[in-house]
């Protein structure tokens, strides 16, 4: 998928670049690269912005269209919408794709999981407002029919809705010769969704009641999702020569299976905390922009983060070879936390047993702060984050 930002949500990066061939031996440069950023990858952050602000002032004038029934009662910008139903009843809508993971899948001529993404990517944004995903829709534009690339990509949309106990009602295919264009050899596409969830009106979570001291719990993340695959294959594929059926020791596996690694599901185990009782402040999707998502939340609050994950070989493996900064990929990537929970620190204990009992790592990373400018503070690196970017502290 293009680089873009969803319109319901902050930006989320995916853009575009050139991918390289497959199974040759990777040959090392001998003398060392200059550090790669998601700029030199292709994706220009600062346009992005610019154009979506621009964007976003056209489609907010729709709003003052539904009134009563169906208006939407979150501004744009936070992982869903939620759409007032009446008698207290929310439907969150969100929508999402798979972005340049599709060209790893296309390389590899492996579709079967992608479609978990793509299910991944709605559910868990769904999931941020406190809503329970109940069903989505998929878009496939297509270079070319297909059928046995068709089915593929079904089986993963199947096992992702399995996972977030959704249906698939329906969907669209459409045929783009003229527009779609896949790596060189394999059929061109692009996998999008959108999902719908209810939420109970005056349980809407958007971060509005968070307090100094609250805890905040990291989920761990499968590896990179679907975020920041441009500058992970720019740097594995190009920069360092690697191709996709590269065996990589520190990995225990291939380049390409590595990339391929489905996003995460958090449905079921939030579910559950949110069923539990907790005191749940916020939920959040650790997407685009990696840990500064904590700062989307509607209080004026920033978070200090004492504890910090190991982050996946896969990481390492990227910064290495890209000469990246702390900065620059912590700002990029997940870094091994796909989720969040802010939850009052009393119920901290609850939500990690709850996680655990899903067979998921839970770490507290550390608690919110009072500070109007939202700042995401990572001790261990000496990083502060605001304004869309870490720095030094």
């Amino acid at each position: 998928m293009p680089a873009r930002s969803s319109r319901g949500k902050a930006i989320r990066r995916r853009g575009q670049a050139a991918a390289t061939g497959r199974g040759a031996i990777r040959r090392r440069r001998p003398r060392p690269r200059p550090e790669t950023t998601y700029a030199q990858a292709g994706v220009d952050s600062a346009q992005e912005e610019h154009g979506l602000r621009r964007l976003v002032r056209q489609i907010e004038a729709s709003f003052a269209l539904r009134p009563d029934v169906g208006a939407p009662r979150l501004k744009v910008g936070y992982f869903a919408n939620v759409l007032d139903l009446g008698g207290n009843r929310g439907l969150a809508i969100s929508t999402d794709g798979v972005g340049t993971k599709l060209l790893v899948a296309q390389m590899l001529g492996k579709f079967d999981t992608i479609g978990i993404d793509c299910v991944a990517m709605n559910v868990n944004d769904v999931l941020c407002v406190g809503a329970e995903p109940l069903a989505m829709v998929d878009y496939i534009g297509i270079e070319r029919m297909d059928p046995d690339l068709l089915e593929e990509v079904g089986k993963g949309l199947y096992a992702g809705a399995r996972q977030a106990r959704i249906t698939i009602p329906g969907g669209e295919i459409a045929q783009l010769p003229e527009m779609v264009r896949g790596h060189p050899g394999s059929v061109g596409f692009d996998l999008v969704g959108t999902c719908v969830g209810v939420v109970a009106l005056d349980r809407v979570l958007v971060g509005q009641g968070i307090d100094e001291g609250d805890a905040v719990i990291g989920l761990r993340s499968s590896g990179i999702h679907s975020n920041g695959l441009t500058l992970a294959r720019r740097v594995l594929l190009h920069s360092a020569r690697y191709q996709v059926r590269t065996l990589v020791s520190e990995l225990g596996r291939t380049v390409g299976e590595e990339l391929l690694e489905p996003t995460i599901i958090y449905v079921p185990e939030v579910l559950d905390m949110l069923r539990a009782g907790l005191r749940v402040k916020a939920l959040v999707h650790i997407t685009g922009d990696g840990l500064l998502n904590l700062a989307r939340v509607e209080a004026e609050t920033g978070v200090v983060l004492s504890r910090l994950p190991e982050p996946p070989p896969v990481f390492r493996l990227i910064q290495r070879e890209g000469r990246i900064s702390n900065e620059e990929m912590y700002r990029v990537f997940n870094m091994g936390v796909g989720f969040c929970v802010i939850v009052a620190p009393g119920d901290a204990g609850a939500v990690q047993s709850i996680a655990r009992r899903h067979r998921r790592e839970a770490i507290e990373l550390g608690c919110c702060v009072k500070d109007p400018a939202r700042r995401v503070r990572l001790e261990p690196l000496g990083l502060v984050g605001e304004a869309g970017r870490f720095r030094q502290a």
